[in-house]
């Protein structure tokens, strides 16, 4: 016949069964978030959305939607191994890269790609930010073509000439229809204002501001947006975010889509400091199903306000090259006269 348990393993069942409740409460969102002067939950201040969380998941894993502890020690250490090697002197005598080859932006990615300690989500190591499907992958539909597909069917190549210019290129907007979806390496801010009837988020890549309506429905089907046209409301403590009317020009490489995309965000106060982020995305034409994407936004210290992003190369650029065009073409004409 069984003991009874002793008065320390029912203290200890208790404390664990509280734990249990105080775990599933905080993911269920029953944190109470201080409220604005119009008694919605206060989202305001600057964000860091960026995340150490591949976007998309390792095609080897598959399925696994986790890590363990002694995984992400592992992944963490091996991070840390590769910052040290970035910061190692490089050789003087090195040769040349080979005719061809992609040069990016190495020297920047030494510099702000320093992170090596993975973030969680509500408690777990994420193996990526896309939860759905359940190999974290992006449903791409075969064949789907973009804008700027489209526009190199047509003869255009990008960067090849006034005209082919894009958006990115002329830092008119970002490289993706809702700012903050993809998280950054560098410049992953935000800064959210709230009125009664508006929310503004701000992200700090290219200064792009959102302002979202708490009322009213959506804009004229016929137009496209920078960005699109957002609706949002408050449900409980979350904020609901439905925003559609993109411009196709947004499409890039980050995430491809058309102009029939429509994106479904919620923003959820798990903390003083912690936003629960999730955002689902469907496109008719570019999925074959909706992909859904989930982190942690946290507070940046009240000392760390966003900054200028200016960024003007392309527009600055482009004055000299209508200028050589029209060169150009004077040149041909006086050719043509000789």
């Amino acid at each position: 016949m069984s003991k009874p348990p002793t008065f320390i393993q029912l203290l200890l069942v208790l404390a664990f069964s509280v734990y249990l409740c105080n775990v599933q409460a905080d993911t269920e969102g029953s944190f109470s978030p201080k409220l604005t002067e119009y008694g919605q939950p206060d989202l305001q201040g600057v964000w860091y959305f960026g995340s150490t969380t591949p976007f998309t998941r390792p095609s080897e894993l598959a399925e696994q939607a986790t890590y363990s502890e002694e995984e992400i020690r592992k992944i963490e250490e091996e991070a840390y191994q590769a910052n040290l090697a970035g910061d190692a002197p490089l050789d003087p005598n090195r040769p040349p890269p080979e005719a061809g080859v992609y040069i990016g932006f190495e020297a920047d990615f030494n510099f702000a790609a320093k992170r090596h300690k993975r973030d969680k989500v509500l408690g777990e190591y994420r193996t990526s930010l896309v939860i759905e499907p359940a190999n974290g992958q992006l449903p791409v539909k075969e064949g789907f073509e973009d804008f700027s597909a489209k526009r190199r069917a047509k003869g255009i190549e990008t960067y090849s000439s006034a005209q082919a210019s894009d958006s990115g290129e002329r830092c008119l907007i970002g490289g993706l229809p809702i700012p903050s979806l993809y998280p950054a390496p560098w410049n992953a801010n935000l800064q959210i204002v709230q009125t009664d009837d508006y929310v503004m988020i701000m992200t700090e890549m290219i200064h792009e501001a959102r302002i979202v309506r708490l009322f009213g429905k959506h804009l004229n089907e016929s137009m496209n947006y920078w960005n699109g046209d957002s609706i949002g409301f408050w449900d409980g403590n979350t904020l609901v975010i439905h925003t559609k009317n993109f411009r196709p020009e947004q499409s890039g490489f980050l995430m491809r889509m058309s102009e029939q995309l429509e994106v479904i965000e919620r923003l959820t106060p798990i903390s003083d400091h912690e936003i629960l982020y999730r955002v689902e995305a469907t496109d008719p034409l570019a999925y074959t199903e909706k992909f859904v994407v989930e982190r942690t936004i946290k507070r940046r210290p009240s000392n760390e306000p966003i900054y200028e992003f200016a960024c003007h190369e392309g527009n600055y650029s482009m004055q000299y090259m209508l200028m050589g065009a029209r060169r150009a073409e004077v040149d041909a004409e006086f050719a043509t006269e000789d």
